[in-house]
């Protein structure tokens, strides 16, 4: 992971082309489930790494016990 990538390592908290400052949620790739930011242009980060399941991924967001490694 690269500094700047992640909200939680520098990468700005307000998308510079919608101007949205998206918030933390489950979403799904095709990888699985994680916890990240979608604004008006899109998916914007991934803040975790990936779950097995969206309750599983639930539960971290609402406990804060997540990051990306």
């Amino acid at each position: 992971m690269f500094q700047g990538e992640t909200i939680a390592t520098g990468a700005l908290k307000t998308c510079e082309e919608c101007k949205v400052t998206p918030k933390n949620q489950v979403l799904q790739s095709a990888a699985g489930y994680y916890i990240g930011t979608w604004c008006d242009c899109g998916p914007y980060s991934r803040e975790s790494g990936y779950y097995k399941s969206r309750e599983d991924a639930q539960k971290a967001l609402e406990a804060g016990g997540f990051e990306r490694t």
